[in-house]
């Protein structure tokens, strides 16, 4: 009896040291906030308001990001509407090319951790939803680590899931007009 004993308790203790490991793997997969802006009042015109764009808001605390969750082959996101034209919403020309683009041309600026310092400009990801796939190329960033200030059109810090895409993505993924603005998608590198 003694034997089995002994036997149970090295199964429990080897159970329970392999949950610990598996616990702290996990933990570190998660990305979790990085610190707080406040938001100040823009000044007048100087925040693009177009596509349902937010503006920060005076003494509202944002929260920010360095990093992104996890990218996998189907990796969860949230799609929301920019232009990336001259005078649009997404404010000066994009990131990685320093130019503007069309909203007929399926580009995307993704989340801070996600954009990788630049490591995925020019590259092509799948985006899917509504039971549709499209190729968009990232051309910028959605700064996951700052806002509220004049280079980010006095807009908050974005998410850290987020996939901000031109007019051209919604309309190849068939998602309705009146649905655009946040919408859950899943994404891959291409």
């Amino acid at each position: 009896m003694r034997k089995n004993s002994s036997m149970v308790t090295s199964l429990l203790l080897l159970l329970v040291f392999a949950t610990l490991t598996y616990s702290s793997d996990a933990r570190l997969q998660v990305c979790h906030p990085s610190g707080k802006i406040k938001g100040i009042k823009p000044p007048p015109g100087q925040c693009n308001p177009e596509n349902d764009s937010d503006c920060c808001k005076q003494g509202k605390m944002y929260t920010t990001y360095k990093c992104s969750p996890p990218v996998t082959g189907n990796t969860k996101a949230v799609l929301t509407l920019n232009s990336f034209q001259k005078g649009g919403d997404g404010g000066g020309p994009s990131e990685c090319d320093n130019q503007y683009h069309s909203d007929d041309t399926p580009v995307v600026a993704l989340s801070t951790g996600w954009y990788s310092g630049g490591d995925r400009c020019l590259n092509y990801i799948t985006i899917s939803a509504n039971g549709k796939s499209v190729k968009a190329k990232v051309v910028d960033e959605c700064d996951s680590t700052m806002g509220c200030d004049d280079e980010h059109d006095y807009q908050p810090p974005c998410p850290n899931n987020i996939v901000d895409a031109s007019k051209a993505v919604w309309e190849a993924l068939d998602i309705p007009e009146g649905d655009w603005g946040d919408y859950d998608i899943t994404w891959s590198d291409a």
